[in-house]
C-alpha cells in the first residue's frame, strides 16, 4: 500500500506546485476568471464555452478552481450550457492525463520503484480499489489528476476508467452549473449552497472510504 501511497503524494506534490506558483504570483485568480467570462459572454457565449473548456482542460498542468468555474459556466451560459462545456473540459483533462501517462507513467514509476514486487503489488492495490477512489476523486483538489495519472500508469482499461470518471465527473458538471444558472450577484445562495452540498458529499464519501479500507490500527509510515 505504501507504495501506492508514495506515488500519489509525488504525483500530487507536483501539481500542488503549480497551486503555489500562481497564488505567490497572482498569475491567475478567481476574480480574472470571473472577467474574462464576462468579457468573453459580451461578445459570443461561445467564447465562454471556449474558455470554460481551457480553463478546465489546463487544470491538468495547473491548479485552478473546478467547482467556481463550473458554477460560473451556469450562470454565464445556463445549465445545459455550462454543464456540458464543464463536462468537456473536465473529462479532457482526465483523458490526456490517463494516456499521458499510459506512454510515460510505467517508466516513472521503475525509477522511484525498481523492485517489480513492489510495483505489481501497487498496481494489484490500485486496480482493488480503482472504482471507488475514481467515482471520489472529485472529493479534494487536485485529487482528479492524480487519479487519471494513476489509472493510466497502472495500465486501467480505459473503458473501465471512463466510465468511473465520467460518473464522477458529469453529474458534478451539471450540478454546479445549474446552481450557477439559478445564481445572480444579487442572490448567490443556490451557488454557496450547491458548493457547501458537493463538497460534504463527497468529503464524507472519502473519510467513510478511508475509515473501511485504511482503519487506524493497519495505516503504517510511508
Amino acid at each position: 500500500m505504501k507504495q501506492l501511497i508514495t506515488i500519489a503524494l509525488i504525483l500530487a506534490a507536483i501539481f500542488a506546485s503549480t497551486f503555489i506558483v500562481i497564488k505567490a504570483t497572482g498569475i491567475l485568480t478567481i476574480e480574472d476568471v470571473r472577467t474574462w467570462l464576462t468579457m468573453a459572454s459580451e461578445i459570443n457565449p461561445v467564447y465562454v464555452a471556449i474558455a470554460v473548456i481551457i480553463l478546465l482542460f489546463s487544470d491538468l498542468f495547473i491548479a485552478v478552481p473546478n467547482l467556481t468555474i463550473c458554477i460560473l459556466s451556469g450562470y454565464f451560459l445556463g445549465w445545459l450550457g455550462g454543464g456540458l462545456a464543464s463536462m468537456t473540459g473536465m473529462m479532457l483533462a482526465g483523458i490526456v492525463g490517463y494516456w499521458i501517462c499510459w506512454a510515460i507513467g510505467p517508466k516513472i514509476l521503475i525509477k522511484i520503484y525498481k523492485d517489480e514486487n513492489k510495483l505489481a503489488e501497487m498496481q494489484h492495490i490500485f486496480s482493488e480499489h480503482s472504482a471507488s477512489i475514481i467515482l471520489m476523486c472529485r472529493a479534494l483538489p487536485i485529487l482528479p489528476e492524480v487519479v487519471a495519472c494513476l489509472a493510466g500508469a497502472n495500465k486501467m482499461s480505459f473503458f473501465r476508467f471512463m466510465v468511473y470518471y465520467s460518473i464522477s465527473t458529469v453529474p458534478y458538471s451539471f450540478i454546479a452549473a445549474y446552481a450557477g444558472s439559478k445564481s445572480s450577484l444579487a442572490n448567490p445562495t443556490p451557488a454557496i449552497l450547491a458548493a457547501i452540498g458537493i463538497s460534504l458529499t463527497l468529503w464524507f464519501s472519502w473519510f467513510i472510504f478511508l475509515r473501511r479500507n485504511y482503519p487506524k490500527s493497519d495505516q503504517k509510515p510511508i
